[in-house]
């Protein structure tokens, strides 16, 4: 761990990255800045949660990756002592999952680690001034699954009441003859309604349509 007074004039910014090089690449990039300042660079999650909320650091480069636990555990641990700061993931994933994931987890942006010098400071800048830092391929992925899931919302919405009812049992791992008895309805009904609801959904059995109907809940 590194530390050192901040000047009120820059910024102080701390790294949480358990990788030495990448750890002082940071720090030398971001101490290269007239208005940054690197006030403390940490190893572990559970190193930042004891120093950060002592020193106040107004941005966080946060790895994901982390030993122990993980850095998106630890931005929510954070939210919860220190709920102004702004904090950025730095890591080499790019999967929606731990996108979404750091994100609904209280992370201001996310960028890739092979993202440039300027692209870092770009972000930290962009971060600070109350936007949302994300490398291009993590900014395509978000508005994709957004899209994603504003059309499978009005997919689902356009189910008419029998339909949604069928979908829903379905989703619990019932059976045709089990829907059947729950509603009152045929066997042969049921499996109208299936065809209906492949149709409308763009589906081609009934795991998919469990799997797109438990996507939006």
């Amino acid at each position: 761990m590194n530390e050192a007074q901040s000047p009120t004039s820059k910024t102080p910014v701390a790294v949480v990255e358990d990788s030495h090089t990448t750890r002082d690449a940071l720090k030398t990039i971001i101490e290269l800045e007239p208005d940054l300042e690197c006030v403390v660079t940490c190893s572990t999650g559970e190193e930042a949660l004891k120093i950060l909320p002592k020193l106040s650091p107004a941005i966080v480069l946060m790895d994901i990756q982390l030993p122990g636990m993980s850095g998106i555990d630890c931005v929510r641990r954070l939210r919860e002592t220190m709920p102004d700061v702004l904090i950025v993931m730095v890591t080499v994933y790019e999967d929606p999952v731990r996108i979404f994931s750091a994100l609904r987890a209280g992370a201001n942006g996310y960028l890739l680690k092979r993202s440039t010098p300027d692209e870092m400071i770009s972000a930290i800048r962009e971060v600070r001034r109350g936007g949302g830092a994300m490398s291009g391929g993590v900014a395509m992925k978000v508005i994709q699954y957004f899209s994603e899931q504003q059309q499978q919302s009005q997919e689902l919405g356009s189910l008419s009441r029998r339909e949604s009812e069928v979908l829903e049992l379905l989703s619990c791992g019932m059976g045709n003859k089990d829907i059947a008895n729950r509603l009152g309805v045929s066997v042969e009904a049921v499996r109208w309604h299936l065809r209906s609801i492949y149709t409308k959904l763009h589906v081609h059995n009934r795991t998919e349509a469990a799997m797109k109907f438990k996507g939006l809940q």
